[in-house]
């Protein structure tokens, strides 16, 4: 059986891909009773659309896998905490538990700037669990734009 770390080990190898291909190194792996559902990393320059976070594609891939837009006990592993468009969506499609790396000071809706996910006034709570591999995930992201405010993009090396 795979644990927490295992699943964000997955999603930070996303991560890598969508830093790989010039994007914001975001990944994401949702699963559901032990079995990988989808896994996604950030795409919304490569695909032209600004609703192409990870967790978004990673949601809507499972949606399609499953032939449900609920996925009801899934769980997402996010190396970056869910911003406001991604929460509504964890929402929307029910699911049950939500684990993120690293906070998001800027746009974070889950733990730093909003708690959507736990807002009693809404339909649906999700639990949240923050911080698994923190460091890699914020690693990872600040390298990134560190890199890019100098003009290289070494983020693997």
């Amino acid at each position: 059986m795979m644990k927490t770390e295992d699943y964000m080990k997955i999603a930070l190898a996303e991560a890598r891909k969508a830093a790989d291909c010039g994007e914001v190194p975001v990944g994401a792996v949702l699963v559901r009773d032990g079995l990988i559902l989808a896994q996604a990393h950030n795409a919304p320059v490569t695909d032209a659309d600004p609703s192409a976070h990870a967790e978004m594609l990673a949601i809507r891939r499972a949606c399609a896998k499953t032939g449900n837009y609920r996925l009801t006990g899934a769980e997402l592993y996010v190396t970056l905490e869910p911003c406001v468009m991604c929460a509504g969506v964890i929402l929307q499609a029910r699911l049950g538990r939500v684990v993120f790396g690293a906070r998001d000071p800027k746009a974070g809706a889950v733990a730093t700037l909003y708690q959507i996910l736990n807002d009693s006034r809404l339909n649906h709570q999700v639990e949240v669990t923050e911080g698994a591999l923190k460091e890699e995930c914020a690693k990872i992201l600040s390298r990134f734009f560190k890199e890019k405010r100098v003009g290289t993009h070494l983020v693997n090396r």
